[in-house]
């Protein structure tokens, strides 16, 4: 594969995307990460912030098929996943995959669902595959969840579980634009939105080769025991319930090679892994009950465990 390869696709796809999300390149960076390392995403703001326009968008850029489901409560397991309908001509039953069978499937608003149908998509997060019937059927290669939730709404609302949101490589916020960023906005976007005008940029046959591309990135021993060291310190923080799992080790570790990889580099950088720290541990954490009552946040302590933590020496990773 080409060298700068992963760099060039993921500016053009941020490029693309950037044509309607304005001002959020570092979130889209991050977003790439994730979608190369074949990772799900939890975007996690507040209504009209663009977070479904940002995935439509995206899913333009990339090329995958897309498929959305609305969640909501009286949503079924099998409205996710699919099931088997008798066929009278037949007199069979035939499997009808639910839109889980796609390359990037659109979880809208995906804590409005009850934990039964929450539940269907875990194992097909996991393992790229679902069971119908005592049936396994694969997903599409690659396949990604791009979730969304509103966090201030909690009416018929059902907060997703620790093994759910364990299974999200990361979770971001856009947040609002800055005042000349909502003017641009308004530029592009304000008589409707042009979605006819972002180019595809890749396929998913193109994102399974970047995926194999990233696993050629160098990573230090230091930088693992920097990563192993970051997340051990979330275990044994009393203000935390508890602390990160392994596969937020896993994450780090993946996320920082591709994030070196979009900045041209065949190595990892202890910067790499700090600018993943609180999107991939944000949502693995709980706080205490004690720390809830002196008003401490999951980011103050994951800021804290960052700026405590001893860096390794940049010029060893160099090697």
């Amino acid at each position: 594969m080409p060298e700068g390869l992963i760099k060039n696709t993921v500016a053009s796809i941020v490029s693309e995307t950037s044509k309607i999300i304005i001002g959020k390149e570092k979130q889209l960076e991050l977003i790439a990460a994730a979608i190369i390392c074949e990772g799900h995403v939890l975007l996690e703001d507040l209504p009209g912030t663009g977070k479904t326009t940002l995935i439509r968008t995206l899913a333009l850029a990339l090329g995958c098929e897309r498929k959305r489901i609305q969640f909501t409560p009286d949503l079924l397991p099998s409205d996710v996943i699919g099931t088997t309908v008798f066929n009278q001509k037949t007199a069979e039953f035939n499997t009808v995959l639910g839109p889980v069978n796609t390359n990037l499937l659109l979880a809208d608003e995906i804590n409005r669902a009850i934990p039964r149908t929450q539940a269907a998509l875990l194992e097909a997060m996991e393992e790229h595959q679902v069971t119908i019937d005592g049936t396994t059927y694969r997903l599409p290669d690659p396949f990604f969840v791009l979730a969304t939730q509103n966090p201030v709404e909690k009416d018929s609302t059902f907060p997703l579980p620790a093994a759910q949101l364990d299974r999200f490589f990361m979770k971001l916020s856009l947040g609002y634009p800055s005042e000349s960023e909502e003017i641009t906005m308004l530029d592009r976007v304000g008589d409707g939105i042009p979605f006819d005008t972002v180019g595809r940029v890749t396929s998913p046959g193109e994102l399974v080769e970047l995926k194999k591309e990233v696993r050629d990135v160098r990573i230090g021993d230091d930088i693992k025991a920097y990563i192993v060291d970051l997340v051990q310190k979330t275990r044994t923080n009393t203000d935390l319930l508890f602390g990160a799992s392994p596969r937020a080790s896993r994450c780090l570790y993946q996320g920082a090679k591709a994030l070196a990889a979009i900045a041209g580099r065949s190595y990892v950088i202890p910067e790499d892994v700090q600018r993943l720290f609180l999107p991939v541990m944000s949502h693995r954490i709980e706080l205490s009950g004690q720390a809830g009552y002196r008003n401490v946040s999951v980011k103050g302590i994951l800021e804290d465990i960052l700026s405590s933590t001893q860096v390794p020496p940049a010029k060893e990773n160099m090697l």
